[in-house]
């Protein structure tokens, strides 16, 4: 059984490579659920809900990020921070579980394992400010 770090990283690597290819979503999905060379990075039902969340709801995720970068514009994040940020808002925006402490500490472990150096700073601001929103507006 794969652990949820395992899952969300998983997921994180499904939708970066996403983004190389014109967000062909099935194709990855398909290429890292059939081969056995790619079995590290298999999507259980935990990573796929992920996904598909994001992709369902990618224009009221994206608006959301975009909401909190104050004076930047999207297209100056990195590839790899905007993949952790669409997964981790999506997550915390459409879960049924209260984990936004949990989604952000993940989100800065991937972004110190994959991004820069200090881009988990960033993330944490950005998914800070989104989990504050989110708790005020409930």
């Amino acid at each position: 059984m794969m652990t949820r770090h395992k899952s969300r990283e998983n997921a994180f690597i499904a939708v970066f490579e996403a983004s190389f290819n014109a967000n062909d979503l099935e194709d990855i999905l398909a290429v890292t659920q059939e081969l056995p060379e790619y079995e590290e990075y298999m999507l259980d039902d935990f990573a796929l809900n992920i996904i598909k969340t994001y992709y369902n709801h990618a224009d009221e995720v994206n608006e959301m990020i975009q909401s909190k970068l104050k004076n930047w514009k999207s297209d100056r994040i990195s590839r790899v921070c905007s993949a952790i940020l669409r997964i981790s808002t999506a997550e915390m925006m459409y879960s049924n579980e209260e984990m936004d402490s949990i989604v952000i500490n993940e989100a800065v472990e991937l972004s110190k394992k994959f991004a820069g150096e200090n881009d988990y700073q960033f993330i944490n601001g950005v998914l800070g400010a989104i989990s504050k929103e989110l708790r005020e507006s409930k």
